[in-house]
Protein backbone atom coordinates (compact mmCIF):
# COMPACT_ATOMS: atom_id res chain seq x y z
CA UNK A 1 0.00 0.00 0.00
CA UNK A 2 1.22 3.63 -0.59
CA UNK A 3 -0.57 6.53 0.43
CA UNK A 4 0.55 9.76 -1.60
CA UNK A 5 0.73 12.69 0.64
CA UNK A 6 0.04 16.27 0.76
CA UNK A 7 0.51 18.75 3.24
CA UNK A 8 -1.80 22.54 3.42
CA UNK A 9 0.36 24.28 6.64
CA UNK A 10 0.43 28.39 6.41
CA UNK A 11 3.72 27.59 9.24
CA UNK A 12 6.37 26.08 7.06
CA UNK A 13 7.72 25.09 10.33
CA UNK A 14 4.44 23.00 11.38
CA UNK A 15 4.63 21.65 8.09
CA UNK A 16 8.40 19.89 8.57
CA UNK A 17 7.38 18.57 11.92
CA UNK A 18 4.00 16.63 10.00
CA UNK A 19 6.40 15.64 7.30
CA UNK A 20 8.93 14.52 9.47
CA UNK A 21 6.21 12.74 11.47
CA UNK A 22 4.82 11.24 8.22
CA UNK A 23 8.30 9.53 7.61
CA UNK A 24 7.59 6.89 10.64
CA UNK A 25 5.01 5.40 7.92
CA UNK A 26 6.68 3.67 5.28
CA UNK A 27 3.13 3.31 3.72
CA UNK A 28 3.10 7.25 3.45
CA UNK A 29 4.68 9.33 1.07
CA UNK A 30 4.93 13.14 1.31
CA UNK A 31 4.23 14.24 -2.44
CA UNK A 32 4.27 18.02 -1.59
CA UNK A 33 3.36 20.92 0.70
CA UNK A 34 1.46 23.62 0.19
CA UNK A 35 1.71 27.13 2.50
CA UNK A 36 -2.05 28.41 1.00
CA UNK A 37 -5.08 27.79 -0.68
CA UNK A 38 -4.30 28.24 -4.31
CA UNK A 39 -0.90 25.78 -3.44
CA UNK A 40 -3.28 23.48 -2.41
CA UNK A 41 -5.59 23.21 -5.14
CA UNK A 42 -2.32 23.50 -7.49
CA UNK A 43 -0.66 20.62 -6.02
CA UNK A 44 -3.96 18.99 -5.97
CA UNK A 45 -3.98 19.07 -9.49
CA UNK A 46 -0.64 17.71 -10.26
CA UNK A 47 0.60 15.12 -7.50
CA UNK A 48 -3.21 13.39 -7.75
CA UNK A 49 -2.70 12.21 -3.67
CA UNK A 50 -4.75 10.10 -1.61
CA UNK A 51 -4.41 12.02 1.18
CA UNK A 52 -4.58 15.80 2.49
CA UNK A 53 -3.53 17.36 5.75
CA UNK A 54 -5.34 20.21 5.59
CA UNK A 55 -5.41 23.38 7.85
CA UNK A 56 -8.07 25.67 8.23
CA UNK A 57 -6.62 29.08 8.67
CA UNK A 58 -4.48 30.28 5.28
CA UNK A 59 -3.13 33.72 4.24
CA UNK A 60 -5.67 33.76 1.32
CA UNK A 61 -8.69 30.77 1.78
CA UNK A 62 -9.80 28.79 4.61
CA UNK A 63 -9.33 25.44 4.63
CA UNK A 64 -13.12 24.71 5.25
CA UNK A 65 -13.91 26.94 2.27
CA UNK A 66 -11.84 24.94 -0.01
CA UNK A 67 -13.55 21.89 0.75
CA UNK A 68 -16.33 21.97 -1.60
CA UNK A 69 -14.20 22.64 -3.79
CA UNK A 70 -12.39 19.84 -3.41
CA UNK A 71 -14.94 17.58 -3.30
CA UNK A 72 -15.96 18.50 -6.73
CA UNK A 73 -12.24 18.77 -8.48
CA UNK A 74 -10.62 15.78 -6.65
CA UNK A 75 -13.71 13.40 -5.03
CA UNK A 76 -11.27 10.83 -3.91
CA UNK A 77 -8.43 12.30 -1.73
CA UNK A 78 -9.38 11.59 2.05
CA UNK A 79 -8.58 14.74 4.39
CA UNK A 80 -7.58 14.84 7.92
CA UNK A 81 -8.32 18.56 8.89
CA UNK A 82 -5.05 19.72 11.80
CA UNK A 83 -6.18 23.26 12.93
CA UNK A 84 -6.43 25.86 15.96
CA UNK A 85 -10.04 26.36 14.37
CA UNK A 86 -12.30 25.24 17.67
CA UNK A 87 -15.57 26.58 16.02
CA UNK A 88 -18.60 24.21 15.69
CA UNK A 89 -19.58 25.77 12.51
CA UNK A 90 -16.15 24.95 11.07
CA UNK A 91 -16.31 21.42 12.65
CA UNK A 92 -19.58 20.99 11.34
CA UNK A 93 -18.81 22.33 7.84
CA UNK A 94 -15.88 19.44 8.07
CA UNK A 95 -18.34 16.87 8.42
CA UNK A 96 -20.68 17.66 6.18
CA UNK A 97 -17.63 16.92 3.47
CA UNK A 98 -16.69 13.88 4.98
CA UNK A 99 -13.25 15.07 6.58
CA UNK A 100 -11.24 11.79 8.22
CA UNK A 101 -10.88 13.23 11.29
CA UNK A 102 -10.27 16.92 13.03
CA UNK A 103 -7.51 17.59 14.79
CA UNK A 104 -7.19 20.32 17.02
CA UNK A 105 -4.21 22.97 17.60
CA UNK A 106 -1.86 21.56 19.55
CA UNK A 107 -2.01 18.01 18.43
CA UNK A 108 -0.44 15.22 20.88
CA UNK A 109 1.52 13.20 18.89
CA UNK A 110 -0.10 10.29 20.66
CA UNK A 111 -3.01 12.14 19.21
CA UNK A 112 -2.03 12.26 15.30
CA UNK A 113 0.01 8.39 15.53
CA UNK A 114 -3.26 7.04 16.38
CA UNK A 115 -5.21 9.29 13.73
CA UNK A 116 -2.61 8.22 10.73
CA UNK A 117 -2.79 4.37 12.25
CA UNK A 118 -6.57 4.13 12.09
CA UNK A 119 -6.48 5.63 8.77
CA UNK A 120 -4.08 3.62 7.08
CA UNK A 121 -6.26 0.35 9.00
CA UNK A 122 -9.24 1.53 7.47
CA UNK A 123 -7.16 2.50 3.75
CA UNK A 124 -5.76 -1.52 3.95
CA UNK A 125 -9.51 -2.65 4.97
CA UNK A 126 -10.86 -1.23 2.03
CA UNK A 127 -7.85 -2.46 -0.46
CA UNK A 128 -8.52 -6.29 1.09
CA UNK A 129 -11.87 -7.06 0.11
CA UNK A 130 -13.82 -7.00 -2.97
CA UNK A 131 -17.11 -7.98 -1.69
CA UNK A 132 -18.52 -6.74 1.62
CA UNK A 133 -20.60 -7.59 4.45
CA UNK A 134 -22.10 -6.06 7.47
CA UNK A 135 -19.14 -7.15 9.57
CA UNK A 136 -17.17 -5.70 6.97
CA UNK A 137 -18.86 -2.51 7.36
CA UNK A 138 -18.58 -2.89 11.21
CA UNK A 139 -14.94 -3.18 11.15
CA UNK A 140 -14.72 -0.18 8.75
CA UNK A 141 -16.33 2.55 10.97
CA UNK A 142 -15.18 0.79 14.01
CA UNK A 143 -18.37 -0.84 15.02
CA UNK A 144 -18.43 -3.95 17.05
CA UNK A 145 -20.60 -6.75 16.57
CA UNK A 146 -21.89 -9.07 19.50
CA UNK A 147 -20.18 -11.78 18.05
CA UNK A 148 -16.49 -10.18 18.35
CA UNK A 149 -17.42 -7.76 20.98
CA UNK A 150 -16.46 -9.30 23.96
CA UNK A 151 -12.86 -9.85 22.48
CA UNK A 152 -12.32 -6.69 20.90
CA UNK A 153 -13.43 -4.54 23.98
CA UNK A 154 -10.50 -6.12 25.61
CA UNK A 155 -7.82 -4.91 23.55
CA UNK A 156 -6.13 -2.10 24.75
CA UNK A 157 -6.35 1.60 22.93
CA UNK A 158 -3.74 1.16 19.98
CA UNK A 159 -4.09 -2.04 19.48
CA UNK A 160 -6.44 -3.25 16.44
CA UNK A 161 -7.40 -7.21 16.07
CA UNK A 162 -7.21 -7.17 12.37
CA UNK A 163 -3.61 -6.13 12.62
CA UNK A 164 -2.96 -8.43 15.65
CA UNK A 165 -3.98 -11.61 13.88
CA UNK A 166 -1.83 -10.66 10.89
CA UNK A 167 1.13 -10.15 13.37
CA UNK A 168 0.30 -13.42 14.83
CA UNK A 169 0.48 -15.02 12.07
CA UNK A 170 3.73 -14.21 10.68
CA UNK A 171 5.43 -14.81 13.92
CA UNK A 172 3.82 -18.58 13.30
CA UNK A 173 4.78 -19.07 10.33
CA UNK A 174 8.46 -18.35 11.76
CA UNK A 175 10.34 -20.96 13.80
CA UNK A 176 13.50 -18.90 13.82
CA UNK A 177 12.33 -15.18 15.24
CA UNK A 178 11.90 -12.39 13.04
CA UNK A 179 12.46 -8.54 14.48
CA UNK A 180 10.49 -6.17 14.52
CA UNK A 181 11.28 -4.41 11.65
CA UNK A 182 10.97 -7.76 9.54
CA UNK A 183 7.20 -8.05 11.18
CA UNK A 184 6.60 -4.31 9.69
CA UNK A 185 7.74 -5.55 6.44
CA UNK A 186 5.60 -8.46 5.98
CA UNK A 187 2.17 -6.84 7.74
CA UNK A 188 2.72 -3.41 5.53
CA UNK A 189 3.30 -1.23 8.71
CA UNK A 190 5.58 0.81 10.84
CA UNK A 191 8.27 -0.62 12.63
CA UNK A 192 6.85 1.09 15.47
CA UNK A 193 3.54 -0.21 14.89
CA UNK A 194 4.98 -3.43 14.73
CA UNK A 195 7.24 -3.13 17.97
CA UNK A 196 3.55 -1.96 19.83
CA UNK A 197 1.56 -5.44 18.82
CA UNK A 198 4.98 -7.83 19.15
CA UNK A 199 5.42 -6.09 22.89
CA UNK A 200 1.57 -6.49 23.70
CA UNK A 201 1.75 -10.21 22.68
CA UNK A 202 4.54 -10.45 24.79
CA UNK A 203 2.38 -9.36 28.04
CA UNK A 204 -0.42 -11.89 27.06
CA UNK A 205 2.46 -14.68 26.82
CA UNK A 206 1.88 -15.71 23.28
CA UNK A 207 5.10 -14.34 22.41
CA UNK A 208 8.61 -14.19 23.64
CA UNK A 209 11.63 -11.84 22.96
CA UNK A 210 14.98 -12.97 22.65
CA UNK A 211 18.17 -11.04 22.34
CA UNK A 212 20.60 -12.32 19.43
CA UNK A 213 24.27 -10.99 18.09
CA UNK A 214 24.58 -10.41 14.55
CA UNK A 215 28.15 -10.89 12.62
CA UNK A 216 28.98 -7.49 13.70
CA UNK A 217 28.00 -8.47 16.94
CA UNK A 218 25.01 -5.36 17.27
CA UNK A 219 22.20 -6.91 19.62
CA UNK A 220 18.95 -7.50 18.13
CA UNK A 221 15.97 -8.00 19.88
CA UNK A 222 13.79 -11.16 17.69
CA UNK A 223 10.39 -12.23 18.46
CA UNK A 224 9.14 -16.24 18.71
CA UNK A 225 5.62 -17.44 18.68
CA UNK A 226 5.04 -18.97 22.08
Amino acid sequence: MNIRAVIAEDDFRVAAIHEKFLSNFKEIEVVGKALNGKETIELLKEQNPNLLLLDVYMPDQLGTELLPIIRKQFPDVDIIMITAATDKEMLSKALHYGVEQYLIKPVKMEMFHQTIEEYLQKSELLESKQEIDQDFVNRLFNRSTSHNHARESTLPKGIDEITLVKVTEVLRSSSSGLSAEQVSEQIGASRTTARRYLEYLITVKECKAEVVYGVVGRPERRYYKI
